[in-house]
């Protein structure tokens, strides 16, 4: 919760009084891995996800670029 709260610091201090070039290469660290964990967290809910038919039958979603 602390990276959040510190790209948020960021960003607000970017739109009023500017980033430093260490501030902003931080925020640009923090943003990308916030956005990787979202997609693994994202990827793993999919992956664990079970689609049930009307039929009863039910089966997982598949990817579309073939990886497990």
């Amino acid at each position: 919760m602390a990276d959040i709260e510190r790209i948020n610091f960021l960003a607000k201090k970017a739109k009023t009084t500017g980033l430093t070039p260490e501030e902003a290469k931080e925020q640009k660290k923090l943003r990308e891995d916030y956005v990787a964990g979202f997609r693994r967290s994202l990827q793993s809910q999919l992956d664990n996800t079970i689609v049930l038919r009307p039929d009863g039958t039910a089966h997982r979603l598949q990817r579309k670029d073939g990886k497990k």
